[in-house]
């Protein structure tokens, strides 16, 4: 029998430079907001930004917009901005 077998396997990604560790699997673009700034709350004055690189597989760097969802891996580089629309 296999010990452990179902606990969750973790992987360190970097979003805004700082180490994060999370679930494996894939990520949301409205997760990378709230790890960036602490919330994410939609708001049509306020536009957020996310690219990625270091990604898995066949797009291993990219953009996302909310609703988006990418596959993370161990070292991945997630950078969020946010801006006030004028």
């Amino acid at each position: 029998m296999k010990e452990n077998s179902k606990k969750k396997k973790e992987v360190t990604i970097i979003v805004n430079g700082k180490d994060c560790v999370v679930e494996k699997g894939k990520i949301s673009f409205e997760q990378i907001i709230t790890i960036a700034f602490g919330t994410y709350e939609p708001n049509p004055d306020v536009a957020y930004t996310v690219t990625y690189s270091k990604g898995p597989g066949k797009k291993p760097k990219g953009q996302m917009v909310e609703g988006d969802k990418v596959n993370v891996k161990d070292g991945m580089i997630f950078n969020a901005s946010r801006t006030n629309r004028s």
